[in-house]
């Protein structure tokens, strides 16, 4: 079986998340500061008439600051019901992999507490060796249940 991923890079390295996890991505635009929010919480923006909280992936994830780039870009995503902007680096590309390609997550790179790391897809490189790695994600988990409540209040 294949799994269809939207692969995104941050802090120089790739992450995919289910396509069908993905409501749509946008090029990064202003966003409005809202007080007393998270930290990892930019702020909100107007995404066709709705408002839309939108965190910072590198805040969430403990990377160090980027400035914004014109590959900079929002994927829009719906969590429990609450949509969601999370801004990465860049989108790179859709990814077809196969399950055979993806190994479970080590107990030491993601331990139990982090289970939004859901494996590692090995990308091979056309020479017979994987060329690349892909942490795979699970957005639902990125955030937890209370900071997920926090997010509707802004919305």
């Amino acid at each position: 079986m294949e799994n269809q991923l939207v692969v995104f890079t941050l802090a120089d390295e790739d992450y995919g998340v289910d396509i069908s996890a993905v409501d749509g991505i946008v090029e990064m635009q202003a966003v409005t500061t809202v007080p007393q929010a998270p930290d990892f919480v930019e702020g909100v923006i107007s995404l066709r008439g709705e408002v839309l909280p939108v965190i910072d992936l590198r805040k969430r994830f403990g990377l160090p600051a980027e400035k914004t780039t014109k590959e900079t870009r929002i994927v829009h995503i719906e969590l429990d019901g609450t949509k969601v902007g999370m801004v990465v680096d860049a989108v790179t590309e859709v990814l077809r992999i196969s399950e055979e390609n993806v190994e479970a997550p080590s107990p030491l790179v993601a331990p139990v507490s982090s289970g939004f790391i859901t494996g590692i897809a090995k990308v091979d490189d056309g020479k017979g060796d994987p060329g690349r790695l892909i942490i795979l994600l699970d957005l639902a988990k990125v955030l937890s249940s209370e900071e997920q409540s926090e997010l509707q209040t802004i919305q």
